[in-house]
């Protein structure tokens, strides 16, 4: 059996990369950051808890690309590098065999955004899973949700719904094949973090955030927050390729209301869309612009003809979902 200190440094602690930020990593009490000269910390954390956010049972590959995944997704909507990140979390027992597929995932997305492991904990318990990242960003340049002006136009990158279709198929809500249900699976079980996007976004966009919980529902923050209204063009909204063999009326659903989605939905001024669409095609990732910030306050849903329509439209909440 693995003790806890084996677990460690067996699975995790010799996880390297070249980040000159990071002055000491795993393997004392505390690790120590050393930001570049001019920037700014960015730092995150998300829990991920069995039976509420993922199915039991789950592959610990996909998992631990998903723990980091949504993670990395936050730096993203802030505009910020990865740097390093944490990993506390708790486990049933010491399984040698999910251990290494767990760290399997994580350390090789860890790898791509040279994104280094620097400490945490670990402990007995229900398997719960708690990432905080840590990212660097120039003083005043960080896409933050308070930052959106009234005529922006409103962006969202990729596509959307298809890991909300592929849980409603999971929860015997609707009926998919299974090579269909494979497809929007992946959406949900491998998110990728939009950060070399929301690195381009620096200096074009205002606000931003990542597509978590719903795009009405996380768009309302910035709305919120901005004190501001938005009119958005559900005709415009880009379902995801197994979504869009569904009904019109369940693609609106899931675009509005999917969640797991992990895209960036970001504001930026009409003479930027030129900028935008550059920043987009640097970072490989599609854009579509869906909307326009109001001075009037609401979320107001139209049709492609400007036409108000009314949907009931509730996104996740982890205290008021079931």
């Amino acid at each position: 059996m693995l003790s806890e200190f084996d677990l460690i440094y067996q699975y995790f602690a010799s996880h390297r990369t070249t980040q000159k930020s990071v002055a000491l990593g795993v393997g004392d009490d505390c690790a120590l950051l050393q930001p570049a000269p001019g920037q700014q910390m960015a730092i995150s954390s998300d829990m991920l808890v069995e039976g509420r956010h993922f199915f039991a049972g789950e592959n610990p590959e996909r998992l631990g690309h998903k723990a980091l995944a949504v993670n990395l997704s936050d730096l993203a909507a802030m505009g910020a590098k990865p740097v390093g990140f944490t990993l506390a979390f708790s486990l049933p027992e010491a399984n040698a065999e999910w251990l290494a597929g767990f760290s399997k995932g994580l350390l090789r997305l860890a790898d791509r955004y040279q994104c280094q492991l620097i400490g945490g904990d670990t402990t007995k318990g229900p398997l719960n899973i708690c990432i905080t990242v840590f990212g660097e960003i120039p003083p005043g340049q960080a896409l933050r949700r308070d930052a959106a002006k009234a005529g922006d136009d409103i962006w969202v990158s990729g596509t959307l719904g298809d890991a909300r279709l592929a849980l409603a198929a999971y929860l015997g809500e609707i009926t998919l094949s299974d090579e269909l249900h494979e497809q929007a699976a992946n959406r949900m079980h491998l998110p990728e973090p939009r950060v070399t996007l929301g690195l381009a976004l620096r200096g074009i966009a205002h606000a931003a955030l990542d597509i978590s919980d719903g795009l009405c529902g996380d768009l309302g923050h910035i709305l919120k927050r901005s004190q501001l209204g938005a009119r958005l063009n559900c005709d415009a909204l880009p379902a995801g390729p197994v979504l869009r063999q569904q009904t019109p009326e369940l693609q609106r659903q899931f675009c509005l209301a999917g969640g797991d989605d992990y895209e960036l939905c970001f504001t930026a001024a009409p003479d930027h869309r030129a900028d935008v669409l550059r920043a987009a095609e640097l970072a490989q990732t599609p854009v579509t612009r869906i909307g326009t910030m109001t001075a009037s306050p609401g979320l107001v849903l139209t049709d492609a003809s400007d036409e108000v329509i009314e949907l009931a439209i509730t996104s996740f909440d982890h205290f008021r979902s079931p």
